[in-house]
């Protein structure tokens, strides 16, 4: 099973130390990576040659032996780029699931447009269908007008008939009386009989002329009628012109926003690009700041690690009076002082060393009352109650910060008060040698480990870390800040695109509508249109058929006085004939 561990080295005095690998986190997917919990150490093989504080990748049988190991930083990069595309596959995910919502809220949108053009729609065909019953209406009554002109024409006809039967009649009477002018004019006048035969005659020839008033006024009639679904149908034309003005000028709207609209989204995908390769960027650099956020966190467990050792140094310096931190006095320069001068600088180092002993003796007591009082809350503890143990517990933990706090400061102190007291003999000793004094078992500085070399380079690299990390910590400060700028450059444009693309969508859906309204105003004016011309024409026939009867009875009317006052001169002329006797019947 695959591990990801910290390698930690035991510190030694002389040496690195032996390895260890502390597991932290354990694979259980390809994906899936768990915290190890507690502090678990796993021996490290003898080929492992890392620092302390790195990270390595570490394959474990299942008795927890070492199988293979090897650096866990191209595998770390590995992991983070491959979450770094997860996120960014989760965050496309979410914006095509908030793009289908938006989606759908425009298309619900759109559907309830639909229902309410559908519904408008609805009442425009109630409306035109209630003016086509008008319509339908009025071509019935202009179908009854046709049918009584119709029937006013074949009595016309038959009038007619019956008036060239008459006139026929008439002008064989007339003929006939013109024969019997002849013979009269021999006879010199008519008698009885043949005059009442001719008036009789003349009477039928009047009463045949066919009426024409009331054909005058059902002509009167149908052309008033024919004029009021005229100016209806005007009405209906003058509609139909302006729901094409309008549909044209609509129409005109619509060709006119369509390369507005192709160009405003060929530019939104221009900016989305530019997006893209922003959002990569960042991307690029927020991998850049986790790879240095993670080398300062390695170099800040190294420098823990070099802490570790050099408080375990000093401790070691502290418990061994063989082992030396300060710097080695120069005796050949003791040499060459006076005694005078030297005893001088001993008396003076005795009263610097009772005076860092009174405090470091001072700062003992003070720790040994501190561990007291620490035993006695302890004490207090085992024989208080579950209440009073929560303060007990919190007043304990304030004692141990402060005895901790109190110890690692006598830690120096200690190593001071040593340094001193060795500086202090080495004086002494050369002091009594030079004044003749035998000197018993004297410190044999020659003989002790001096650690200062040690401990100087512990601090050199300490100081050398320290500046790598405030290094490594302004360069992640830099990258913080300039991912911030990018973020919230590349926020800024998101949202700019996201405005933009809802104002594209909703120009495409008012042009859609528009599109939609200027489709269903055509449908209108064709429907229109194909509905008025045909009425239209049949008005005209009709019309021209009706004008056509009013000329012919202008004609029969013209013949029927004509004929009555060829009437009246006949009857005029018999009655001159009757009433004029001849001279034999004069005589007689």
């Amino acid at each position: 099973m695959l591990y990801l561990a910290e390698v930690q080295r035991k510190a030694r005095v002389i040496g690195g130390g032996k390895a260890e690998f502390k597991l932290l986190a354990c694979q259980r997917s390809e994906q899936c990576w768990t915290a190890v919990s507690g502090d678990e150490i796993i021996p490290a093989p003898d080929d492992a040659g890392y620092n302390a504080g790195a990270l390595v990748m570490v394959d474990l049988t299942n008795g927890k032996q070492v199988q293979r190991h090897s650096e866990a930083g191209r595998q770390l990069v590995s992991i983070l780029q491959n979450f770094s595309r997860l996120q960014e596959k989760f965050k496309t995910q979410e914006e095509e699931i908030e793009q289908w919502k938006q989606s759908l809220t425009y298309q619900s949108q759109e559907l309830n447009l639909r229902e309410m053009e559908m519904e408008t729609r609805r009442e425009q065909l109630e409306q035109m269908e209630q003016e086509f019953e008008k319509l339908e209406q009025q071509q019935q009554e202009i179908e009854a007008t046709r049918e009584e002109v119709n029937r006013l024409r074949e009595e016309f006809d038959r009038k007619n008939q019956e008036l060239e039967g008459a006139w026929a009649q008439l002008h064989g009477e007339m003929h006939k009386l013109e024969e019997r002018q002849a013979e009269l004019q021999q006879t010199v006048g008519l008698d009885e009989e043949q005059a009442l035969h001719i008036q009789e005659l003349l009477s039928r020839l009047s009463g045949a002329v066919a009426p024409t008033e009331s054909v005058r006024e059902q002509l009167n009639f149908s052309f008033e009628a024919i004029s009021q679904y005229q100016q209806t149908l005007d009405h209906h034309w003058q509609n139909l012109e302006q729901q094409r003005n309008s549909a044209q000028q609509l129409q005109l709207e619509v060709d006119q926003q369509t390369p507005d609209i192709q160009n405003r989204w060929q530019a939104w995908h221009e900016a989305q690009d530019a997006l893209e390769r922003s959002r990569s960027e960042l991307l690029v650099q927020q991998n850049a700041l986790t790879l240095k956020q993670a080398q300062a966190q390695a170099l800040m467990v190294r420098s823990q690690n070099q802490d570790d050792l050099h408080r375990q140094i000093c401790r070691i310096a502290e418990g061994s009076d063989k082992v030396l931190v300060g710097t080695r006095v120069d005796v050949d320069t003791l040499e060459q002082m006076s005694i005078d001068e030297l005893q001088k600088v001993v008396q003076d180092l005795q009263r610097d060393l009772e005076k860092v002993f009174r405090f470091v003796n001072g700062q003992e007591e003070e720790l040994t009352l501190q561990q007291e009082a620490i035993d006695a809350l302890k004490e207090r503890m085992q024989q208080a109650s579950e209440y009073d143990r929560m303060a007990l517990e919190t007043e304990l933990a304030e004692e141990q910060d402060r005895y901790k706090m109190l110890n690692e400061t006598l830690v120096g102190q200690r190593r001071n008060y040593r340094d001193r007291e060795q500086v202090l003999q080495q004086h002494q000793t050369v002091l009594d040698r030079r004044q003749g004094k035998t000197v018993e078992n004297p410190p044999s500085v020659e003989g002790n480990l001096n650690l200062e070399p040690i401990i100087t380079q512990l601090e050199e690299l300490r100081q050398q870390q320290a500046e790598d990390l405030k290094e490594l910590q302004e360069q992640i400060q830099q990258i913080q800040t300039a991912i911030e700028q990018a973020q919230s450059t590349v926020d800024h444009q998101a949202g700019e695109q996201e405005l933009k693309r809802n104002e594209i969508k909703q120009l495409e859906q008012q042009w859609q509508t528009q599109k939609a309204q200027a489709a269903e105003l055509w449908g209108r004016v064709n429907l229109y249109q194909e509905t008025l011309q045909p009425t239209q024409d049949n008005l005209n026939s009709v019309k021209e058929k009706l004008e056509a009867i009013a000329n012919l009875t202008a004609q029969f009317q013209e013949a029927s006085d004509y004929q009555l006052q060829a009437i009246a001169e006949m009857q005029q002329t018999i009655e001159q004939l009757t009433s004029n006797p001849t001279p034999e019947f004069a005589t007689s």
